[in-house]
């Protein structure tokens, strides 16, 4: 009697719920397909702007890089065209120097042409004694030698700074050219740079976009869900007044399992957004007791941190290789050792990766999941 009780209450909550929330159940299924898509397109493009950030950074530290190099050389370019404008000068002013000595000879031979003074044989034969002769030729000497070497002497020295002169412009063309190069190769990375932050910024709003529309979608689930479990306490509340389910555990079909919850299953075993949904799950209020489904020991016990979307998680091992596991658990009262048949290891509630109330039970063979139908 208590099977039958248990059969015919839930396939009228079943019913009652197909009846009310198909279309409910259809439309949060594709708005949560399609909210995993926007998701990880946000991913994609969070990724791609972290990159292009990256490359941004390393591009600006390269600029900057460069733009250092360009104030060194343009100090170290005027510091050369300084020294070439110094060197010029002093150029300028030895060969000014040169030429006034040059007319200065010239002058001077011209004024011994005209004044018709008496040449070195004319000075040495008027001289008074061999003293004399010595000390006269030997004053003309060194005026002609004096005059030579102020010639020589500013020569020499024209021709050295004319020689530095020259090294200093080569070195300044030098400088020159390599600050060029370095304000070419810097517009062409902040010319880089800013094609980078254009793209970065379109990525940017598109991911503005898709965070918008995810939270749409998470709204529009949301109000989803709440239909749902409306619909669904409306269809138990339709359940419990014409055919009330008893308060303890439900015998199942066969194999000795018990139901873990009282409740009406809001989505089946199998294939669910493109990959397997690899248990069932059973619409219940947060705090209802859920019971062990058969003897057993408790073999793995998560919490919401660590369970990857399960929430608070439970699996029972009943031996042969069979065991069963308890999702999405407000509290888990049952950790560790034995358990008997309906005892209560834990409360219904919404943990993990949730959109509503509900228990995520599975049953897993040699640990691949099994409809678990099978054996309720």
């Amino acid at each position: 009697m208590r099977l039958l009780l248990a059969a015919t209450a839930a396939g009228v909550a079943l019913a009652g719920g197909t009846a009310l929330g198909q279309d409910l159940e259809s439309q949060r299924d594709s708005k949560e397909a399609e909210l995993e898509q926007v998701r990880e397109k946000g991913e994609v493009l969070s990724t791609e702007i972290a990159g292009y950030t990256d490359q941004i950074n390393q591009l600006a530290g390269q600029v900057a890089t460069l733009r250092n190099r360009e104030a060194i050389v343009a100090e170290e370019l005027a510091q050369t065209q300084e020294r070439l404008e110094t060197e010029a000068a002093r150029l300028d002013a030895l060969r000014e120097r040169l030429t006034r000595s040059l007319k200065v000879l010239s002058k001077r031979l011209v004024e011994i042409y005209k004044s018709d003074q008496p040449d070195a044989l004319t000075v040495i034969l008027d001289s008074d004694g061999f003293e004399d002769l010595v000390n006269r030729y030997d004053y003309l000497d060194r005026i002609q030698d004096q005059d030579a070497g102020i010639v020589d002497r500013v020569r020499e020295l024209r021709d050295e700074s004319e020689e530095l002169v020259g090294e200093i412009r080569n070195a300044r063309d030098e400088i020159a050219a390599k600050k060029a190069e370095l304000e070419r190769t810097r517009m062409q990375l902040e010319a880089r740079e800013a094609e980078l932050a254009v793209v970065r910024d379109d990525k940017a709003a598109a991911l503005e976009a898709t965070k918008a529309r995810e939270d749409h979608l998470e709204g529009d689930i949301s109000d989803l869900n709440e239909r749902i479990q409306q619909a669904l306490a409306d269809a138990q509340s339709s359940t419990s007044t014409t055919d009330p389910l008893p308060a303890g555990p439900v015998q199942g079909a066969s194999g000795g399992f018990i139901w873990p919850v009282n409740g009406p299953v809001t989505s089946p075993f199998g294939p669910r957004w493109g990959r397997l949904h690899a248990g069932i799950d059973i619409a219940a209020p947060t705090g209802t007791p859920i019971r062990a489904v058969k003897d057993g020991n408790v073999v793995l016990v998560q919490s919401e941190a660590t369970s990857g979307g399960y929430g608070n998680f439970t699996c029972i091992d009943h031996g042969g290789g069979l065991t069963s596991c308890y999702a999405h658990q407000s509290v888990q009262n049952i950790t560790s050792g034995s358990v008997s048949q309906g005892d209560v290891i834990g409360l219904v509630g919404c943990t993990g990766s949730c959109y509503g109330d509900h228990l995520h039970f599975e049953i897993r063979i040699n640990g691949v999941a099994t409809d678990p139908l099978g054996y309720l």
